[in-house]
């Protein structure tokens, strides 16, 4: 009987040294997972802005561009 529990106990550690070990990997597969979302929210941040700045680049280009065909003579 003594056998018997003393196995039982040597299976519950290792079952809890198992579980310890998986929640530790687990935790830090979540934090580089998390660190490599907000890094990819700045950047997508970032392309956004750069997105917006060229389109009104591109509407002033569009404009000038109007403005000045406006200027050429009709033949």
């Amino acid at each position: 009987m003594d056998a018997e529990l003393a196995s039982l106990e040597l299976k519950l550690e290792q079952l809890i040294s198992q579980h310890a070990t998986q929640q530790a990997r687990l935790m830090s597969h979540y934090a580089d997972a998390a660190a490599e979302n907000s890094r990819l929210k700045e950047r997508v941040d970032a392309l956004e802005a750069a997105n917006r700045e060229l389109t009104d680049k591109l509407g002033l280009v569009g404009s000038r561009l109007e403005a000045l065909l406006a200027r050429i003579p009709e033949a």
